[in-house]
């Protein structure tokens, strides 16, 4: 192949990347004035200077140090600013490599600075392999890959140490990340030492700034073509740096006649108190990519963020409480109080991400910020012109008992930078197990120093993750026949297979437990509904009557999927009810544009959220903006508010809900707003690929497992799951033309969600001295649920719904519920669950009739 270097830098964009946000300076001012009047450092392009300030080094091998405004190391930074930077360079990478290359391509990122730069770099590209960091902590239960050398740094090994080492043994491309790429040695290094263990034919360089002068340029260059392989350089910055020849002999002397800036030790009674606090990291998830970090692990914490961020906020005695009425709060004086998240030198990710909720969450209250503990000795000088304005000194305090002062990864000495004197009103410490050692705690450690600058100070301690060969893998997809009457290519099921398990209870005892509290209504399935010979009549009828209907409905909705969301959507229906939908919208796909969607089943369970390793098989397999929740209805829209809730700690994934009918106007992507009969709603496991709702029970389903569900495989003689969706899909071509018309009826429409449905259950509680809006199901598929599986108190009908009810009609005939006609109901009609239900009780009151 023809060896090749492609260079691309561009100033960076949005929040934090100017000097007036992202250096948190004077906009009047750069922090990098003080080094490049004495120094003679000049950075000659202005974009360098809107996210990079100077410093000095403690270090002979070279004088200057770049600090980043945007990497989080530092300089405290905003978390949505360190976040958002990663991420840009993330999606440049993916514009250089395209969308399917930056899908498979592994990630590695330089320790100390790019730990946490490499998972957001990796989470912005989309890639779906397990990303990894180069480490200078050895870990003896884990063999070493590979290492190499950074020839210019303080500590110069670095070390491989992957759990799955053939995660680097792809053919896929690699892309190195750093903060910075100055001379290239490094990168040069790294590869050499890949290639040589594992050729590939393409890497990519990525770092927040790239200010190689044109030696090292041609450097990388000649490596290339020597290598034989293609190394594309992004930046998100990029630009030359002046040094005077005598740079390191300068910078010398500068160190020896500047001490650091002064901290004054406060008064006994000043100082600030420490606290551990117990985050409830979850079990087994590691604390960063030092042996690789994939999807899987990203979706483990993102669901696990909303908790530990709330244990932290408790915490805080300096954060005003938010206001009754959720506007903003502030403390006395008006000013809200600073609270800086630090992580711990390779330990960037995990404390960056909860720096990121916090964030969030106290918006209006309190100015959140981010840095970490480092390595790197650098001189502070307490000047508005330069980077580095405080520094506090401490012991090491994860270093192995038999290395002595000095380790053999690196000085013995520890900083924390820009803390001291910045007006801080607590630092919450994340450290991992490894490092929460009693030098920690010991006069001058870490936490001694902290509360020597700060009010409060907050320990929070990550478990110090060590593979021990039996990591959990995400379990695979489940496919018909062997699971489903669906073929095996309609739906791959994202369940674990209770098949075997005795999960069925009567109705009415069901109802009691839920009610009562004692009980999820997905701990347990109702027994299925067999329907009689009159009801299957019924059943039949309402599908040839409904069918062109239905057909209309599924190319609308799958039209505006594709134009909205396409070219190539991933299907993901919400089980089971969802699941014919996607089945029939994937048909429509491969009738109309000869497109092979995929399309999963997944499930989702109200007041407890989405299956997150479901989301993890996804994000592993596609990329999460391709996918498209598909369910057959709307309610109340109860659903949808539970999508979006359960999907706003997973920003890559749309929580657009789409739906083949929305009465209740609850999303904006439909095939049409009619309260209709749907006739996969009439029957249960019969019409949805002889599936069971789905359940999600501790003693059943554990922390790796999807959720369950079973398959009834003694109902297929009356299964008619491929006959449902056969008949609709015979008329496709009766209804294209239609469908056309519909689709750009939509596509210029307003299609805002009014949630008039919602408003009308809201009324209709009230009305009928309800007092739960989850016990009133709206709309015909909705009813009919209540009458197969619940415990019904009364049948609201609206007295021009004709035929679509006639199902209704008898199945509440046949359990003895009253069908009560009235007018001007948005629905066709409305289902109300027992309010207060015992067994034996008829009456609202939940008293047993006399």
């Amino acid at each position: 192949m023809n060896a090749s270097v492609r260079e691309s830098g561009a100033a960076a964009t949005g929040p934090g990347s100017g000097p007036q946000t992202a250096a948190g300076t004077d906009p009047q001012g750069w922090t990098g004035t003080w080094v490049a009047e004495r120094l003679g450092v000049r950075l000659e392009d202005e974009e360098l200077r809107g996210i990079l300030g100077l410093a000095l080094r403690r270090n002979p091998k070279r004088a200057h140090l770049l600090v980043s405004t945007v990497l989080g190391k530092h300089v405290p930074q905003r978390p949505s600013a360190v976040l958002g930077a990663g991420r840009r360079l993330g999606e440049r990478v993916r514009e250089r490599l395209g969308a399917a290359e930056a899908a498979r391509a592994v990630v590695l990122g330089f320790a100390e600075t790019a730990t946490g730069l490499g998972l957001t770099v990796a989470h912005g590209m989309g890639s779906r392999a397990s990303a990894l960091h180069s480490t200078r902590r050895p870990v003896p239960e884990v063999p070493r890959y590979g290492g190499f050398e950074e020839e210019h740094s303080h500590a110069t090994s670095h070390l491989l140490l992957p759990e799955d080492p053939d995660a680097l043994r792809t053919g896929a491309p690699l892309v190195l990340v750093d903060d910075e790429l100055s001379t290239g040695r490094t990168v040069r290094n790294t590869v050499a030492a890949l290639h040589a263990a594992h050729p590939r034919d393409r890497y990519v360089v990525a770092a927040l700034v790239d200010t190689r002068g044109g030696a090292d340029v041609a450097a990388l260059e000649k490596f290339a073509a020597e290598l034989g392989a293609r190394i594309d350089v992004v930046a998100l910055a990029a630009g030359r740096v002046g040094l005077p020849d005598d740079v390191l002999e300068r910078g010398r002397e500068l160190v020896a006649a500047h001490r650091d800036a002064p901290h004054p030790a406060p008064p006994p009674e000043a100082r600030g108190t420490v606290r551990r606090v117990e985050t409830g990291w979850p079990q087994g998830l590691p604390d960063g990519a030092r042996h690789g970090f994939g999807p899987r692990e990203q979706l483990r914490l993102e669901a696990a963020l909303p908790g530990m961020a709330e244990r932290v906020l408790s915490a805080l005695d300096c954060l005003p409480a938010a206001p009754a009425d959720g506007a903003p709060g502030a403390r006395a004086g008006g000013a809200p109080p600073r609270v800086l998240v630090l992580g711990n030198e390779e330990l960037m990710y995990a404390p960056l991400m909860l720096a990121g909720e916090l964030e969030r969450r106290t918006e209006g209250r309190a100015e959140v910020r981010f840095s970490t503990t480092t390595r790197s000795p650098v001189l502070a000088v307490d000047d508005p012109g330069y980077a580095i304005r405080t520094a506090l000194r401490f012991p090491a305090h994860d270093l192995p008992p038999h290395d002595g002062p000095d380790g053999p990864d690196g000085p013995a000495e520890r900083y924390a930078y820009n803390i001291a004197g910045q007006g801080f009103d607590a630092v919450v410490a994340v450290v991992d197990s490894v490092g929460d050692t009693p030098a920690l705690h010991a006069p001058g450690g870490l936490l001694d120093q902290l509360a020597g600058c700060v009010p409060e100070v907050a320990l929070a301690v990550v478990p110090s993750y060590v593979p021990d060969g039996t990591a959990p893998r995400l379990p695979a997809p489940l496919h018909g026949p062997a699971f489903s009457s669906y073929a095996h290519d309609e739906v791959a099921w994202l369940l674990r297979d209770l098949s075997d398990v005795e999960l069925e209870a009567p109705t009415e005892e069901r109802e009691e437990a839920i009610q009562a509290g004692g009980a999820h209504y997905a701990e347990s399935l109702p027994v299925e509904y067999q329907p009689s010979a009159e009801y299957q009549r019924l059943f039949h009828d309402a599908l040839e009557s409904a069918a062109e209907r239905l057909a209309r409905a599924v190319g609308t909705v799958t039209e505006t999927v594709l134009a909205e969301r396409g070219p190539r959507p991933v299907l993901v229906s919400l089980a089971r009810a969802g699941t014919p939908v996607g089945v029939l919208m994937r048909r429509w796909a491969r009738y109309a544009h000869g497109l092979d969607l995929p399309h999963y089943a997944v499930s989702i369970v109200r007041g407890r959220g989405i299956d997150t390793n479901a989301l993890a098989h996804l994000a592993a397999h596609h990329d999460p903006a391709d996918v498209v929740f598909v369910d057959g209805w709307t309610g109340k829209g109860a659903i949808t508010h539970e999508l979006s809730q359960a999907l706003a700690a997973h920003p890559r994934f749309d929580p657009e809900l789409a739906v083949l009918a929305d009465p209740g106007s609850c999303v904006r992507t439909f095939g049409t707003r009619e309260d209709f009969l749907i006739p996969s709603a009439c029957l249960n496991s019969t019409v949805s690929g002889l599936i069971s709702r789905t359940v999600l029970r501790a003693d059943l389903v554990g922390p790796h497992d999807f959720h369950g569900a079973k398959f009834y495989r003694e109902l297929s003689g009356s299964d008619l799951s491929e006959h449902f969706v056969d008949t609709v899909s015979a008329r496709f071509p009766a209804v294209r033309a239609d469908v056309a018309r519909d689709a750009a009826a939509a596509a210029s429409a307003d299609r805002t969600p009014t949630w008039a449905g919602w408003r009308a259950v809201e009324e209709i509680s009230e009305t009928y001295g309800i007092g739960d809006v989850n016990l009133i199901k709206p709309g015909v598929g909705e009813t009919t649920r209540v009458l197969l599986r619940r415990v019904p108190w009364r049948i609201l009908a609206r007295r021009d719904a004709g035929t679509d009810l006639d199902h209704v009609r008898l199945l509440a005939a046949q359990r003895g519920v009253p069908v009560e006609e009235v007018d001007e109901l948005p629905y066709r009609c409305v289902g109300i669950v027992h309010p207060r239900y015992t067994r034996g009780a008829t009456g609202a009151d939940g008293k047993a009739a006399r």
